[in-house]
């Protein structure tokens, strides 16, 4: 049985907020939808293609007699977002979030708000180097993960029709405690970005290199095209485990330029074979 709603609010009305309303919307998960946010544009844009029903920039105004209230803000925001709504939300509501990261968040909703915990931390897998409210869509969850906070403080309840929310616009639920999250999330998305951004800053800025950038030069980089802002909060919120993971990093780097520069064939060979072995293990295309 899929879950109903009757009055939603959404907090941020880009793509991942406006997407989930369509997602709401064309499958009958609410009646009302409120889209709260700081840009009267985006919000306007998201009431034009009915992700919203009414739009406001008050977010206590908002979420006022919400039976659910997702915020779709970045993921730096998400704790002044949790603060300003605490007192405004009705005793019996389910929040929740859509961020990045998820150890900070959960531990600041864990330290101030009541117990059992009716807020429950989730990350739906599902993006795109476009943003904005104008490229949502209805399906944009559908075929992803999405990844629930498991802590022992959480309401049951409430952590139950979470679970049945993502599942119910077409997520498949994985159910995690945050350090672990962000442990996995920074080597897996997080420093991903950063590597992108990193050589397509060093490559991309060369003179007349435009004619011979192919194919796999696209790939490594195409999600240095993200938003710079929104990554900058992910890393910043995250910043111990993508600093842990870039230390890594940086060691087989080193290693591998110490073994090009002596001509070590066997262990040039070995890094990519590493690479290709870990891959395949991974991804098992």
């Amino acid at each position: 049985m899929k879950p109903h709603f009757d009055r939603v609010s959404i907090i941020g009305a880009g793509l991942l907020g406006a997407s989930l309303g369509l997602a709401m919307k064309t499958r009958g998960l609410a009646g009302r939808i409120i889209g709260a946010g700081r840009r009267i544009a985006s919000l306007e844009i998201a009431h034009r293609i009915g992700a919203v029903d009414e739009i406001t920039l008050d977010d206590r105004e908002a979420v006022h007699d919400a039976a659910l209230i997702v915020i779709a803000t970045p993921a730096a925001m998400v704790m002044d977002k949790l603060d300003a709504i605490r007192d405004a939300c009705r005793p019996d509501a389910v929040v929740t979030d859509v961020a990045s990261t998820k150890r900070a968040i959960c531990d600041h909703a864990a330290a101030f708000w009541p117990r059992p915990r009716r807020f429950v931390g989730s990350h739906p897998m599902a993006g795109s180097e476009k943003f904005g409210p104008a490229h949502a869509r209805a399906d944009f969850y559908e075929g992803s993960v999405c990844l629930v906070e498991q802590s022992d403080d959480l309401d049951s309840a409430a952590r139950s029709q979470v679970r049945e929310l993502w599942e119910a616009v077409g997520a498949r639920v994985v159910d995690i405690a945050p350090a672990e999250h962000d442990d996995l999330l920074a080597r897996t998305s997080h420093i991903p970005h950063v590597v992108a951004s990193t050589l397509a800053a060093a490559v991309g800025n060369r003179e007349n290199i435009r004619a011979f950038i192919g194919k796999g030069f696209r790939d490594a980089t195409r999600i240095a095209a993200s938003r710079p802002e929104l990554w900058r909060d992910i890393c910043l919120t995250n910043r111990e485990a993508v600093t842990a993971g870039l230390d890594e990093i940086l060691a087989r780097l080193t290693a591998f330029r110490d073994a090009l520069s002596a001509g070590e064939a066997g262990a040039v060979e070995r890094h990519f074979q590493e690479g290709k072995t870990a891959r395949e293990e991974a991804v098992r295309e």
